[in-house]
This record gives structure tokens, C-alpha cells and sequence, in this order.
């Protein structure tokens, strides 16, 4: 069975969609802040159209790299968490309480996205 066959297999207690959510809270949180810090930086950097019209490819592309990382169903958080870890994002002790089995799922996402993978 393949990763994307065991994530949709998982089945989550009521404690553990808890520590999930408040994992992925403070991940998005920290995501949309360092986007709308970079935003800024690029619009305060804007002196010509050309540059100014950038800024809308950028916002682009930024929505849809955050609506792939920002998938709250539960069949795609242990690859949602595991990017938030290996992006820095979120520390590994935030997903402490999860299911071992979830933890491990968390643990190799992370450890791809830290080595340049998605």
C-alpha cells in the first residue's frame, strides 16, 4: 500500500484531531505572516509598472502554493504537518501525541521537504 493509500486509512481520535488542529493553526499562522511580511517587502520594492504588476504573479503564485500546503482534510494532514516541520514551519513537538504510525508519515515528509522535496 502506497502513502497516499495509508493517509487516507488513518483513523484519528478525538485527542489527536485536537493536537492536529492546533498544530495546523500555528503553521498556517506562521505561513500567512512570512507571506504577508514578503508581500510587503516586494510592494515597498515596486518603482516601475512592470514591477508593479510582478507583485499580482507573485500573489498568484503564492495562493496556490498555500492552498496545497493549507489542505486541512485529515487524509492530507500528516503530509500537510510534515511540510510545515520540514519547512520550518512548526517545531516536531507540536505533533507529539499523534499516533506513531502518524508521527512516522510526519517525520519522512519532513525529512523530503528539508532535503528540497515537496
Amino acid at each position: 500500500m502506497g502513502l497516499r493509500e495509508v493517509m487516507r486509512e488513518l483513523q484519528w481520535s478525538p485527542a489527536e484531531k485536537k493536537i492536529a488542529r492546533q498544530a495546523y493553526d500555528a503553521g498556517r499562522e506562521r505561513v500567512l505572516a512570512e507571506t504577508v511580511a514578503a508581500f510587503k517587502a516586494k510592494a515597498a520594492a515596486v518603482g516601475t509598472p512592470g514591477e508593479m504588476w510582478a507583485m499580482q504573479d507573485f500573489l498568484v503564485t503564492r495562493e496556490g502554493d498555500l492552498n496545497h500546503l493549507l489542505d486541512y482534510r485529515y487524509s492530507q494532514l500528516p503530509r500537510v504537518l510534515g511540510q510545515m516541520i520540514g519547512r520550518g514551519l512548526l517545531e516536531e513537538s507540536a505533533v507529539a501525541g499523534l499516533s506513531e504510525e502518524k508521527r512516522e508519515i510526519i517525520r519522512e515528509v519532513a525529512a523530503m521537504v528539508a532535503k528540497g522535496g515537496d
